[in-house]
């Protein structure tokens, strides 16, 4: 049964790739992407990753759909069929970073469980791995991913990687990062910015409409936040990718809600965010390809009634 689903999976990655010559070039247009996830039966996948050879990782869970969508330099490469957590043990839904790889990992919470190419989410039992996927949330609150997909996924991952996790029409959350900056430096007025935090690793930039903020996270750390003033209310969750095109011009692709357009003409308006002109020439020029853009309504602080997650390193 096995060796029937990873054949079929090979057969429609060929069929898609006759069926659309642009393929290389536009990743799945048309809304390809759309039909290669409705067709995946449990435990399938889909693995194209010839079509963005480099570039920064951007991984989507959907825990409505059962589904998840990876992202390289901004261009879907990657369709797989996932389990989230079962009625008790609920995914929780968020904007996260990976904090820990183990490719042999056993759950110190469910009986010494094999979790294989383990990726944290959470120090609290949150976790992407490969396991059984029957068809609908059977977990205990971790992602499970079909093996071959686990594994592959694991090959090209990075700790900081940015992961987002949505049940639509629930708004994704943010969990807290390491090493949190005080929220009340920026709630008095002044914008934050210290860099040298992290110095390398993803970029990811949080702008939450019922805070009134901006967080900038790199490396799963943040380096900065300031207050931020809009032009019209924030109402829905948005992400956005950083990418070039064919031109070498810097794009930026909306991938939540909806897909990658990879359109100039869908460039976010970023000058409904008024921000602290120092710090926006910051972030500007701290931006690089594969940069994570998360605009949000939803509450960041501690106490808001949202699924906040202790990211803290146990002690």
């Amino acid at each position: 049964m096995k060796a029937q689903r990873l054949l079929a999976c090979a057969v429609a990655a060929l069929d898609l790739a006759c069926a659309v010559p642009a393929l290389a070039q536009e990743g799945f247009p048309g809304g390809s992407v759309v039909a290669a996830v409705e067709q995946l039966k449990p435990g399938e996948f889909l693995w194209l990753p010839e079509i963005a050879p480099d570039g920064p990782i951007l991984l989507i869970v959907s825990v409505a759909s059962q589904r998840a969508i990876l992202y390289r330099n901004g261009v879907p490469i990657a369709v797989t069929t996932v389990s989230t957590g079962r009625q008790g043990y609920r995914t929780p839904t968020g904007v996260f970073t990976i904090l820990q790889k183990h490719v042999e990992h056993f759950s110190s919470i469910y009986d010494n469980a094999p979790m294989p190419y383990m990726q944290r989410l959470t120090w609290k039992g949150v976790a992407l791995h490969g396991g059984q996927l029957p068809g609908y949330p059977a977990s205990h609150g971790c992602i499970r991913l079909p093996h071959a997909f686990a594994r592959l996924l694991y090959g090209v991952t990075a700790l900081g990687m940015t992961v987002i996790v949505t049940d639509a029409p629930a708004l994704p959350r943010l969990a807290p990062t390491r090493d949190p900056l005080p929220m009340a430096d920026s709630a008095r007025g002044g914008a934050q910015w210290h860099p040298e935090r992290a110095l390398s690793g993803p970029l990811s930039i949080i702008v939450s409409g019922a805070d009134r903020r901006v967080v900038v996270l790199r490396d799963g750390r943040e380096i900065g936040a300031a207050p931020v003033e809009f032009s019209a209310p924030v109402t829905a969750t948005s992400a956005y990718v950083r990418r070039t095109d064919a031109q070498g011009r810097p794009v930026w692709l909306a991938v939540l809600p909806g897909e990658a357009t990879g359109s100039n003409d869908a460039d976010p308006d970023w000058s409904r965010f008024r921000v602290d002109p120092a710090f926006r020439s910051a972030v500007a020029a701290a931006l690089v390809p594969g940069t994570t853009v998360v605009v949000t309504p939803d509450s960041l602080a501690p106490g808001a009634p949202v699924d906040l997650l202790d990211a803290e390193p146990p002690r």
